[in-house]
């Protein structure tokens, strides 16, 4: 079974990509996948400043987030839109992960991973525009990012009171990309 790790970058506790990325789990539970689902708020992290890096060394949860990473073959990431981009935390832990380990290749929590994107957002093209950022980023860093992702319109109406995706052609749409996801993982790390 692919090992895939499960997060969303945010902190918020509402967060409409958290919801997103828990809907998700439960699509890759049930392909067969072993997840691990975490919240970021779990593992806070100063901004990344090589000076503070040099002086104290990586902060604890840099070096705990890149073990999670290290040890899992997949990535699904649900990934807020702030201002057509990133969000700070998702590029901050992204950041600081990268970071080379005494004894480790560069990069080794991300290279040759698997990674599925999803957003959610308030707005008309749900996130859409966020991805293509993350994307870059994970590619050049030796991440296979999968072609298909899933971008939630409308994030406020889009859940219903159980956690559920209330529409039947996103829900199928993020399936889709779960299976998607977990099928290329096994196939490159099985």
């Amino acid at each position: 079974m692919p090992k895939i790790l499960a997060f969303a970058g945010s902190t918020r506790r509402d967060s409409f990509n958290k919801k997103l990325v828990r809907c998700a789990v439960e699509r890759a539970k049930e392909h067969g996948a072993n997840i691990t689902f975490i919240d970021l708020r779990d593992y806070p992290l100063p901004i990344y400043d090589g000076d503070l890096e040099a002086e104290s060394g990586q902060p604890e949860n840099g070096t705990k987030l890149y073990e999670l990473m290290k040890g899992h073959q997949g990535l699904l990431l649900a990934c807020p839109e702030y201002n057509s981009s990133i969000s700070a935390v998702l590029k901050n832990t992204i950041d600081w992960v990268s970071r080379p380990r005494p004894g480790e290749a560069p990069l080794a929590a991300f290279t040759g991973k698997v990674a599925a994107l999803l957003s959610a957002s308030p707005g008309a093209l749900g996130g859409l525009r966020g991805l293509v950022h993350v994307r870059a980023i994970l590619g050049n860093i030796g991440v296979f990012v999968i072609p298909d992702q899933i971008a939630v319109p409308k994030a406020h109406e889009a859940f219903g009171e159980d956690g559920t995706l209330r529409d039947e052609k996103l829900a199928q749409g993020l399936a889709g990309v779960v299976q998607k996801l977990v099928h290329a993982t096994h196939k490159l790390h099985g």
